[in-house]
Parts: structure tokens; C-alpha cells; sequence
């Protein structure tokens, strides 16, 4: 019996075309995606402390974005 689960992904459109391309390749959508989560994990998660890749959810324009001085201004030793 089959015990696999069965999960649904978004993927972005550049992601897609690495899927159109892996399949034209003769590399099924799930093969690739179980061959490629399981190098990540074994990678970052295969028990030495790494840290997993960042996912970049937010970018600024803004290089003083999360300095503390303009918190700490009004403050003297």
C-alpha cells in the first residue's frame, strides 16, 4: 500500500519554468520535488546546527532600517 501524503504547492513563475524544464527532462513534478526536499534536508537538517536558507519575504530601500539609534537620541549616559 501506498503511503505517501499528498500535499498542493504555489510555486512562482521562474520556480514553474525549473518544473517545465525538469519535466521536459523526463523528471517528474513529485520526483523532483522529493529529490530536492530531500538534498535541502539533508543539507540543513541532517542533524549539524545549520542554518536553513533565508526566504527574502521583505527587501528595503532603507539601509538605516532597524538601527536603534534614533530609539535611543534622547537618552545620555
Amino acid at each position: 500500500m501506498d503511503h505517501r501524503v499528498r500535499r498542493t504547492i504555489r510555486l512562482d513563475p521562474e520556480d514553474a519554468r525549473a518544473l517545465e524544464r525538469a519535466e521536459a527532462d523526463g523528471l517528474s513534478a513529485s520526483d523532483l520535488v522529493r529529490q530536492g526536499l530531500r538534498i535541502v534536508a539533508a543539507h540543513y537538517y541532517g542533524g549539524r546546527k545549520r542554518r536553513p536558507p533565508k526566504v527574502g519575504l521583505f527587501v528595503s530601500a532603507d539601509p538605516h532600517l532597524g538601527e536603534e539609534a534614533q530609539l535611543y537620541r534622547d537618552f545620555k549616559d
